[in-house]
Order: structure tokens, then C-alpha cells, then sequence
């Protein structure tokens, strides 16, 4: 991994829009109240309580004693799922490629960038892949696989974790996570997704890069997704869904008037078809696809972020970064 790609982004915050529980005094909004840094509100004094926030000025004016509460402020749990499975190699030749990624490259360099980000303000981070790798010797005790399919890290926020999970990344663009992971046809990402809702601390960000391709049963397969994603909101998750895709090849079939061999990187099951044949159907298919994931993102209050990768790292992560922290 290039880790100079990341130095762009060094400056940067990276903030929750929702309230966060942490477990460190920090800088993102918590339902607690302390002794902190924001005022949020007066209550009235109980006798025998602290004298230490009453209002005195305030006493001066209403001949009543009040206690000054403030909104803590606090650090963030952050998770990072990668979803890897075969599609997300979508170009092949362009695996490990920075300068001109496939998806699943685009995913682990901004994944990276978060990770930084999150490490420089003292935040929590961790990483979960699907489907999950085959293990190593080298893995410490933090890593757990979750019925096989799930590879999860817990959230932390020192040096040596950070270095652990850039590691973890790094192998995912080594020429040997082009080889199709053998994974039950049972295991999903939704099913991912459904295990890491319940295994999260409350009230943490989940940050999903993914290409949202299912498999044939395409309807059933696609509404399991939008359940797991409601579950994440529905256990008062923060969701940002990072929707990677190639928008020339995989959106619009954009390809030259002559028979092609498409293979199918997740199964490796091969076609020779005339792009235009179909061009118009599968088109279609795929608006459906985007319009459905931009409406349940938004019923769902899920922040929706469409990567066409063919636009370049730098010119689609900077501007969400800025645009964020803007909008806060």
C-alpha cells in the first residue's frame, strides 16, 4: 500500500453527525451529561447536592438557586466493513492500481484515510471484511470470525492497532485476494451486516464500502440488504454507505459493438454475448438499482455516497470529506 496517498488528508477532521456514546472525553456529541466543555441546559438544585455548577448570577436575577449541566463531548467507535467478495475486483487489471483503482482498491486506500483521520483524533477504529479471509498464524487474539463469513476487529484507537488493520489491508491488494474466496452461498453480505449490528457498541458510525451486486435471486437478495442496513438504524447506528461502481461499464454496458466474453467474478461463469442486445434491459435494471438505494438511504437516514471509480480517488474522497465536515 501506498501510504503517501494518504498524506493529502492528514489535515482533515472526520465528525459523527449523530450522538455518539464513547468512552473518552473527545470531540463528538454524547447523550451524557458531565462536567464538559458545551453548556446544554439549567435544572433546578436538589439540597445536599454540589454547590460547584450552581448559577449564581443567575440566582442573582430570580432569587432561585439552578445547576449549570453541559453535553459532553466524547470519542467515536468507528467500523469499517469492506465487503471483497469477487465483483468488488471489478476491473481485474486495475487491482492494487491507485491511479486508476478497481473497486475494491478504491475501497481499501479510503478506508485507510479514514482510519488516519480517526487514529489523529484519538477516535476508536475497526475493521470487518466479507467475506472473511482465511486466517493466519499471524493474527492476534482481537480477531474473531464470526460463523466463518464475518472478519471482525474490535474498535481501538492506538498506534499498533492502526498498524494492524493497514496491514490487514494490504493484503487485500496483493495478487492473491484475486483468487475467489470459497464462501457459502447462505453467508451474504446482509448476514454480515446483521451479525455486526449486534456486535457493535451503540450508537457507533459504520462506514459500508460495497458495489451492492447480489446474486441471482436478485429481489430477495437486495431486500435482505436494505433489512440489514434498517438493522444497523434500528440499533441507533450511524450508516454511511459508500456505493463503489465502474458507471461507463457495469451502469451503462458501455462496451464496443461486438460479441464480448463477460466472466462472473463471484461464480467465474462465463458468457459470450453482443453488449447491445441487452443494453437497453440491463440499463434499466440498474437505475432501479441505484433509485432503490438512494430512496431506502434516505427513509433510512443513512448517508449515501456513489463512487464511480473511474473519477479517481482524490477527485470523489476529498470533496465528501469537505462536504461533511461542512454540513455538520
Amino acid at each position: 500500500m501506498d501510504l503517501s496517498q494518504i498524506s493529502p488528508y492528514k489535515t482533515l477532521d472526520f465528525y459523527a453527525r449523530q450522538v455518539v456514546e464513547g468512552f473518552i472525553t473527545g470531540r463528538h456529541k454524547s447523550p451524557f451529561h458531565g462536567f464538559s466543555v458545551e453548556f446544554s441546559d439549567y435544572r433546578q438544585y436538589n439540597p445536599g447536592e454540589s454547590t460547584r455548577n450552581i448559577d449564581y448570577r443567575l440566582y442573582g436575577r430570580t432569587d432561585r438557586l439552578y445547576v449549570k449541566q453541559f453535553e459532553e463531548e466524547t470519542n467515536l467507535r468507528c467500523q469499517i466493513l469492506i465487503d471483497h467478495s469477487g465483483s468488488m475486483l471489478y476491473p481485474l487489471e486495475r487491482h492494487g492500481d491507485i491511479a486508476h483503482p478497481n473497486k475494491l482498491t478504491f475501497a481499501v486506500y479510503a478506508a485507510a484515510v479514514l482510519i488516519e483521520l480517526l487514529h489523529r483524533q484519538r477516535d476508536a477504529f475497526g475493521l470487518s471484511l466479507f467475506p472473511s479471509p482465511a486466517p493466519s498464524a499471524s493474527q492476534p487474539p482481537s480477531h474473531s470470525a464470526t460463523q466463518d463469513s464475518l472478519f471482525s476487529t474490535p474498535c481501538r484507537s492506538s498506534r499498533l492497532h492502526q498498524q494492524y488493520l493497514l496491514s490487514e489491508l494490504d493484503k487485500l491488494l496483493s495478487p492473491s485476494s484475486t483468487q475467489p474466496l470459497s464462501h457459502s452461498a447462505t453467508q451474504t453480505l446482509a448476514q454480515a451486516i446483521h451479525l455486526l449490528a449486534e456486535q457493535l457498541h451503540r450508537r457507533s458510525l459504520v462506514a459500508i464500502f460495497t458495489d451492492a451486486l447480489t446474486p441471482s435471486d436478485h429481489s430477495a437478495t437486495q431486500e435482505a440488504l436494505f433489512d440489514a442496513l434498517r438493522h444497523l438504524r434500528h440499533n441507533q447506528h450511524e450508516v454511511i454507505l459508500f456505493h463503489t461502481y465502474d458507471l461507463a461499464h457495469e451502469v451503462n454496458l458501455d462496451f464496443d459493438a461486438r460479441p464480448h466474453l463477460f466472466i462472473d467474478l463471484e461464480s467465474q461463469r462465463q458468457v459470450r454475448l453482443q453488449p447491445a442486445d441487452l443494453a437497453d434491459a440491463y440499463r434499466r435494471q440498474m437505475t432501479d438499482l441505484f433509485d432503490t438505494l438512494r430512496q431506502r438511504a434516505m427513509q433510512y437516514r443513512i448517508d449515501y455516497v456513489p463512487l464511480d471509480i473511474a473519477q479517481g480517488f482524490h477527485q470523489l474522497l476529498l470533496p465528501f470529506l469537505l462536504k461533511r465536515s461542512k454540513n455538520l
